[in-house]
C-alpha cells in the first residue's frame, strides 16, 4: 500500500548525468516519505493500491531545488552602504567609517536570537515559495563563540520549525572579529581549541568551511582549520579563488571536501585536482553581478574535467542579497553561459552532491521525497524567467505544501 501518489504529470527526474531525463505523463508514488515508484502512467502496476491521488494535470515536477550556500542568517543590512558605493565612496571609506563586514557582525552580536530568527524566515520563506526544498546556512557573522552559537540555533530552529532540511555550516574564520585585530593567527587558535570543538560538541556543526583569500585567511590558517575539522569527523568546504588565486581548491581537494565555492580565478590544475576528489564546484552568479566583477569562472574547464556545478544564492548583506533561487538560474545562464539544463542540475542534483546529501536531487525510487510542481511547459523555463515565480507546490517528505 502506497500512502500517495502524483499522476498526469511530466517529470524531469534529473537522474541522469546529463539531460533531463523527462518522463511525459508520468506518476510518483510515495512511502515513509520516499519515493518508491517513478515512470510512466502507463506502466503503473494494476494492482497498485494508495491511500491519496494527488492529479498534477500534466504540469511538471522537478526535484525540489537546494540552496547550497546562504549566509541566511544575521542582523541588520547594508543597504545604506549600497547607496553610499553608488555615490562614489569606496569599500575602504565605509570601513573606516565602521561599515564593512563588521557592520554586520556589531549588527548580529547586538541582535537576540528570536530577532535573527524572525528576519531569517522571511528569507527562508522566499526560498521556499520558489520550490526550495533544502538549505545550507552558514554562521560567520558571531566571530565568538557565544554569537556563533547564537547564529547556528537558529539555522536548527528554522529546519525544526519548518520541517525543512538545513545544513549547518559553521564559518567562524570568516573575518577578524575587533577583539583579534591583527592577529589572525590568535584568531584561528581561538578557532581550533575553543569554538568549534564546542560547537561541535553541541551538535550544531554540519560542515566547516573557512574564506580563503588574500583579505580573508591564508592557505596555512585554513588548513588548521581543516586539521581541526578533520579530527572532529566534519567534512569541510571553501571560499575559494573569487579574488584571487590562492590553491584552495586544490586544498579542498586534499581534505576531500564537499565543495569549492566561487572559483573566478581557479587556475587548471586546481580544477584537475577538485576532479580526481570528487569536489563539487558551487558557482554563485549574485555576488558576481552585485560586486560588478569581470573574471568569469573557468565554465569550460569545469565541463571538460567533469566537474560537477552547481548554483546557489549565496545570500548575505553584504556581496548577495539575493532571495531567489530562480534568478540565480537565469543569472548562471545569461551571465555564465550554463544552459538551462545545466542551471537546473545546478539547484537539483549537483545542489545535493555540494552538501553530501545522497539521497536527494534526483527523482527515483528510495529518494527522499522532495519535489516541486510548476507551472511551465518545459523545464527550460525555469532558468528562461525573469521575476516569474511558476512554482504551484512543493512536496517535502512526501507531503504536499501549495501556494
Amino acid at each position: 500500500m502506497w500512502e500517495s501518489i502524483w499522476v498526469n504529470a511530466h517529470i524531469a527526474t534529473m537522474a541522469k548525468i546529463s539531460g533531463y531525463s523527462e518522463i511525459i505523463d508520468g506518476a510518483i508514488a510515495v512511502k515513509n516519505g520516499k519515493i518508491v515508484w517513478v515512470g510512466r502512467r502507463n506502466d503503473l502496476p494494476h494492482d497498485y493500491k494508495t491511500d491519496i491521488v494527488h492529479d498534477v494535470k500534466g504540469k511538471w515536477i522537478t526535484p525540489g531545488l537546494i540552496d547550497c550556500h546562504s549566509h541566511m542568517v544575521y542582523g541588520g543590512n547594508r543597504a545604506g552602504e549600497f547607496e553610499q558605493r553608488l555615490k562614489g565612496a569606496s569599500y575602504a571609506d565605509i570601513a573606516r567609517a565602521g561599515g564593512g563586514i563588521l557592520s554586520t557582525v556589531q549588527a548580529t552580536r547586538d541582535a537576540s536570537g528570536n530577532d535573527l530568527f524572525m528576519a531569517a524566515e522571511k528569507r527562508l520563506k522566499a526560498l521556499m515559495r520558489e520550490g526550495v526544498c533544502g538549505v545550507e546556512i552558514k554562521s560567520g557573522y558571531g566571530l565568538s563563540l557565544e554569537h556563533e552559537a547564537k547564529m547556528l540555533k537558529v539555522a536548527q530552529r528554522l529546519s525544526e520549525e519548518y520541517n525543512i532540511p538545513v545544513q549547518k555550516t559553521f564559518l567562524g574564520a570568516h573575518a577578524l572579529p575587533p577583539e583579534f585585530a591583527n592577529n589572525a593567527d590568535g584568531y584561528i587558535d581561538d578557532i581550533c581549541t575553543e569554538m568549534l570543538p564546542t560547537l561541535a560538541e553541541m551538535q550544531l556543526v554540519d560542515a566547516v568551511d573557512v574564506f580563503c583569500e588574500n583579505i580573508g585567511f591564508t592557505l596555512e590558517q585554513t588548513r588548521r582549520v581543516f586539521e581541526c575539522a578533520k579530527n572532529l569527523g566534519l567534512r569541510v568546504k571553501l571560499h575559494a579563488e573569487q579574488l584571487s588565486d590562492q590553491n584552495g581548491a586544490a586544498l579542498v581537494a586534499e581534505y576531500e571536501g564537499l565543495s569549492a565555492d566561487h572559483l573566478e580565478h581557479l587556475n587548471e590544475d586546481g580544477i584537475r585536482k577538485m576532479a580526481h576528489a570528487g569536489v563539487t564546484a558551487v558557482l554563485l552568479p549574485g555576488a558576481y553581478y552585485f560586486l560588478r566583477d569581470t573574471k568569469l569562472p573557468p565554465l569550460d574547464l569545469l565541463r571538460k574535467y567533469d566537474v560537477p556545478i552547481a548554483i546557489a544564492t549565496d545570500m548575505n548583506p553584504g556581496s548577495s542579497p539575493a532571495h531567489s533561487l530562480l534568478l540565480m538560474m537565469n543569472m548562471a545562464s545569461t551571465i555564465f553561459r550554463m544552459t538551462p539544463e545545466e542551471a537546473l542540475a545546478g539547484v537539483t542534483r549537483n545542489a545535493a552532491r555540494a552538501l553530501g546529501w545522497k539521497d536527494r536531487g534526483k527523482l527515483k525510487d528510495g529518494m527522499r521525497a522532495d519535489f516541486a510542481i510548476w507551472d511551465i511547459e518545459h523545464p527550460a523555463e525555469l532558468a528562461y524567467n525573469i521575476g516569474y515565480n511558476p512554482c504551484l507546490a512543493v512536496v517535502r517528505e512526501g507531503v504536499e505544501h501549495r501556494f
